[in-house]
């Protein structure tokens, strides 16, 4: 099975426009930090997936000067635009990853294909308080899906439904219909729901530069428990974040 990593990316965010081509650290923008992170993963090409709208014309000259693969599909019918984009790039594999996290766990990214290749399953996700990873704010995981499997939803759900819009959720919501496999979170972070290091809004920018940029200073190479440790040790950016998950529940 040729396993891919897609990254679903677009400029048209609401309530934080262009935020993916945003300064983040270092010199580089939120998506540099995130593809730096996804090309440590073996045997794995990336693949951004962005949208035909025009506004994304600006990311699609940034990534092809940064020599990054790059596919543009459908704005709303985002499950088609993933179909077409691994078909485009002979994948049938897809490890699924939002654009705006850039604390992703490579290490989990490495864990899903290497758990894939050797799994029949139509979905691999990680798990945690007993739901779906994806369904949280945390930001530190991706998620494995095949192409055949989307092909399925995507022949036997309407466009305009969240089976489109969402990618993976008709198939993690449909056990009886798709073979789903789980991964369970670190035990630290279980039962944990005061972390939200994915970025929507401005105030999660502020935030998740404070702490990507005071964990950088001490660990290049900074891990899951030190995030959590660096935030169990800063109540005000314990207490920004639930604010913000709080307004901004998804």
């Amino acid at each position: 099975m040729d396993i891919s990593i897609i990254i679903q990316a677009r400029m048209g965010s609401t309530r934080l426009p262009g935020k993916i081509l945003k300064q983040f650290y270092g010199g580089q923008t939120l998506l540099e930090i995130l593809l730096d992170n996804l090309h440590k993963v073996e045997c794995a090409k990336v693949i951004v997936a962005t949208s035909v709208n025009e506004n994304n014309d600006e990311l699609e000259t940034f990534l092809k000067l940064k020599g990054e693969l790059v596919f543009r599909g459908s704005e709303n019918d985002v499950i088609d635009r993933f179909i077409k984009a691994a078909e485009a790039n002979n994948v049938d594999g897809i490890v699924r990853i939002c654009s705006d996290n850039p604390f992703m766990d490579w290490h989990g990214v490495a864990q899903l294909v290497e758990k894939a290749k050797s799994s029949d399953a139509d979905y691999i996700g990680f798990h945690i308080n007993d739901k779906p990873s994806i369904l949280t704010h945390f930001g530190f995981w991706g998620e494995f899906v095949r192409l055949e499997a989307l092909k399925r939803v995507a022949a036997t759900t309407e466009v305009g439904t969240p089976a489109h819009e969402h990618v993976t959720y008709h198939v993690y919501n449909h056990p009886d219909e798709y073979k789903c496999e789980w991964i369970e979170c670190p035990d630290f972070l279980q039962g944990r729901d005061d972390i939200r290091l994915t970025i929507d809004t401005p105030d999660d920018l502020q935030n998740a530069l404070k702490v990507y940029s005071d964990l950088k200073s001490k660990n290049e190479n900074f891990t899951l428990q030190e995030v959590v440790e660096y935030l169990d040790s800063h109540e005000e950016i314990k207490q920004a974040m639930l604010k913000n998950i709080f307004q901004n529940k998804k």
